[in-house]
């Protein structure tokens, strides 16, 4: 903790349902724009979320002396005041819990985000100390988007209004008002100042504008006992105070802790949880950029749900997914808030999730829940309906990906795709006859036999043109082909042909693909984005934005497609191959408390040491990796 190397590396990430978040990093040093103790949605002014709280500096003050606890980092590599060197311990096996000594005062730390308001928590417990101690809390304020950064200015409102126990407050028309409160009484001393100059090093090595000012609008103070706990709230409501500690026990005694792997995956899953006031149910895409994108929405669902033993949070958040599939698939104006659902893929990834969730619950209640949509979707493709996907005479699927990225390699450089996939894409048209032979088999299941013939009839002349396609005579798939433009290149998605239910490679092919992606692509953080055998292999994602943009699928290593390998082995070798599964996951029980604590990184490099990159808390890494455990036991109990 007192390093910082190693320390400002970590991060912490606290999250509610509806999309608000508390992260910093383990010694509370903001070091992204994304980083505050309270950073919520402001629907009145944008879709993105707002930074209200940044930081609160702890100050311990003892027969007159002041001990700072907090620590930002100034331009010229400064940090001050130095806090970290007080830290004596870190848990965060149920809430974050940081013990600071100064002297013969040890002072104990805990954070939690209240799950169903925008409301940050801190309990300060006085666990030892030999005299009179006061804890004087000075908060810094943004009131900024997480896009965007303040700066000293005349607009800034220094108003505030005392309320119980503590005082609102609110820098900017449009926004909500920011409650500052406190359990016991306390005591706002009025001191208004810029700290100017605060950097966060994350945006510098990415290359944007990294410097900030934060508005003070003074300090609390209040006296502590030994043996004391004082709870503070940062809010957008008003709250009683006297109601601040139950409220805190209460929030606590929910909480799943983080004592192993699995349990660490659980909560991580429950942070991508949204819940809109319609009580529309959505999965965000990761923390702390993105949103509830359509094809990660599809792809997390099994994974952060039926993995779980959550089936019916996949039933909410397909009732919301669904309204807006018919509503895109009927040309009619979306009415829930899911991005990119125009993919040309993003059907067929409904259809596989629907696949688990049948698998989990038996055929009967699958096709009753989902049978209707099920075959709507397959209806609508074939009908042509879909703007960017056209089904050719060979059974084939075709999506034009020149000039506009429509795949989920979708890197951009100069508005043009990096990986330009189009026209037959291989785990495209690997989902659609998955999703033929799906369809058939739930038609089946209802005896509707003119159903079956013709989605058999279909699925049979889509597998023959898939091998006669993309299988090549070095053993792999070809990634996409285009007229007489096809790609060579050695990819993981060709791993999709083998991995659901229904491929429509031989044995032979299947082990072949199975072998290739062992191979050349296989790290312990997932599979790379391409081979280093082949052209173009830029593993490390570092460096400013356009660097990055030619790196993000070009070698980089993806978790959640080395889910997909892992069910590929399963379903291969069965159990001869779960002591190498288990040995793959191990990799990504080192990545718990190196990155983002308790969570999986969006990205890691390609190459040794495989470091995490990108969003700190990424979907349908959790999702893949949840969804392997359960594999596992389900392999493990067969004979």
């Amino acid at each position: 903790m007192t390093n910082l190397e190693e320390s400002l590396r970590r991060e912490l990430l606290r999250t509610n349902r509806s999309g608000a978040y508390s992260s910093s990093t383990l010694v509370d040093c903001n070091t992204r724009k994304y980083h505050g103790l309270l950073v919520v949605p402001v629907p009145e002014l944008d879709d993105d979320n707002h930074v209200l709280l940044s930081s609160l500096d702890c100050t311990v003050v003892q027969h007159g002396a002041e001990f700072n606890l907090g620590l930002h980092k100034y331009q010229g590599n400064n940090f001050s005041p130095k806090g970290h060197k007080y830290i004596r311990e870190f848990d965060a096996s149920l809430v974050p819990t940081t013990t600071y000594r100064v002297g013969g005062v040890v002072l104990k730390k805990e954070a939690i985000f209240q799950a169903y308001e925008d409301r940050i928590l801190i309990r300060y417990t006085l666990v030892e100390a030999h005299s009179a101690t006061q804890l004087r809390l000075r908060p810094f304020l943004a009131f900024r988007s997480v896009r965007a950064f303040t700066h000293e200015n005349m607009t800034a409102s220094r108003e505030y209004t005392e309320v119980d126990h503590g005082i609102k407050t609110c820098m900017y028309a449009g926004y909500p008002d920011l409650y500052m409160q406190f359990s016991k009484k306390n005591e706002f001393v009025f001191q208004p100042d810029w700290y100017r100059g605060i950097e966060y090093p994350k945006e510098q090595e990415r290359g944007y504008a990294s410097s900030e000012d934060l508005y003070v609008p003074g300090y609390f103070e209040v006296s502590i006992k030994k043996g004391e706990s004082i709870v503070f709230a940062a809010s957008t409501s008003q709250i009683k105070a006297a109601s601040l500690k139950k409220l805190f026990e209460d929030e606590i005694a929910v909480r799943v802790p983080r004592d192993n792997f699995y349990h660490c995956l659980v909560t991580a899953a429950h942070q991508f949880h949204n819940r809109q006031k319609n009580d529309d149910r959505y999965l965000l895409a990761g923390y702390p950029w993105f949103k509830a994108r359509a094809r990660d929405t599809f792809i997390a669902l099994p994974g952060l749900t039926l993995a779980i033993g959550e089936l019916d949070y996949f039933e909410l958040v397909m009732q919301t997914a669904e309204k807006g599939l018919r509503e895109f698939m009927e040309q009619k104006p979306l009415s829930v808030k899911i991005y990119e659902i125009e993919q040309p893929d993003v059907p067929l990834w409904a259809v596989w999730a629907i696949q688990q969730y049948v698998r989990e619950v038996g055929q009967e209640k699958g096709f009753q829940k989902y049978g209707q949509l099920v075959r709507d979707v397959v209806t609508y493709i074939v009908e042509g309906k879909h703007p960017n996907l056209r089904l050719d005479d060979n059974g084939l699927l075709y999506s034009n990906g020149r000039d506009r990225a429509v795949t989920w390699m979708n890197s951009t450089a100069n508005g043009r795709p990096v990986v330009p996939r189009s026209g037959y894409i291989v785990e495209f048209n690997a989902l659609w006859y998955n999703a033929l032979k799906f369809c058939a088999s739930l038609a089946a299941s209802r005896n509707d036999q003119p159903a079956v013939d013709e989605l058999e009839q279909r699925a049979e002349l889509c597998k023959k043109s898939f091998v006669e396609t993309f299988v090549n005579e070095y053993g792999y798939l070809l990634d996409y082909v285009d007229g007489n433009n096809m790609d060579w290149s050695v990819r993981p998605n060709m791993i999709f042909a083998v991995a659901l239910d229904y491929s429509p490679l031989s044995q032979q092919q299947m082990k072949s693909v199975v072998d290739i992606c062992t191979r050349e692509l296989l790290t312990p953080k997932g599979l790379r984005s391409l081979s280093p055998k082949s052209g173009g292999y830029n593993p490390m994602y570092v460096g400013p934005q356009t660097q990055r943009d030619y790196a993000y699928h070009q070698g980089t290593a993806w978790p959640w497609l080395g889910g997909f390998y892992m069910e590929a082995c399963l379903k291969l070798y069965k159990r001869s191959r779960l002591s190498f599964i288990e040995r793959q996951l191990v990799g990504y029980e080192d990545e718990i408390d190196y990155h983002a604590i308790g969570t999986i990184s969006e990205l890691f490099d390609g190459n040794p040491p495989f470091h995490g990159r990108g969003a700190m808390s990424f979907a349908i890494n959790v999702a893949e990796i949840l969804r392997t455990l359960k594999l596992m036991d389900k392999y493990s109990y067969q004979k």
